[in-house]
């Protein structure tokens, strides 16, 4: 690994941060953070699970999501629900408009861009470039 090597990576998580830049602008008030929340509130339900904060602060510092997810609910974005069996627990859920606005972004927009991204990136490439960005990350992130 040489210097101009780790430059190169830096380099290309601007690009990838540019990236994500020319994806659709979201409405008022709505934040990427929502969306990455509204994917992990549904990828858990799809697996049977009724979300708590905890459950998607996974790496995040927790005051963030806390904000994050009180500011989704005054949006009109998400449910939240205490448990009945413990008052301290509170369940999360998706709004009918936080599922439009899921549907709309995710589903349409990265719908689209699949049939140019397969002819370019490999299923192996792509997993590899996520391990290596988190790897990164990480290591960054602890320094």
């Amino acid at each position: 690994m040489t210097i101009e090597l780790i430059k190169r990576m830096i380099d290309a998580c601007f690009l990838a941060k540019r990236a994500r830049d020319l994806l659709p602008t979201l409405p008022k008030g709505v934040t990427p953070a929502f969306i990455q929340y509204m994917d992990a509130i549904q990828n858990l339900e799809a697996r049977g699970v009724r979300v708590k904060v905890s459950d998607i602060s996974d790496g995040l510092p927790r005051p963030g999501v806390t904000r994050t997810v009180k500011e989704m609910e005054q949006a009109g974005y998400l449910h939240k629900e205490s448990s009945a069996e413990d008052g301290r627990v509170t369940y999360l859920s998706l709004t009918e408009t936080g599922r439009a606005l899921s549907q709309k972004y995710n589903q349409d927009t990265f719908l689209a861009l699949l049939p140019a991204i397969e002819k370019e990136i490999s299923e192996d490439d792509a997993a590899c470039m996520i391990r290596t960005v988190e790897k990164l990350f990480r290591i960054m992130n602890e320094q």
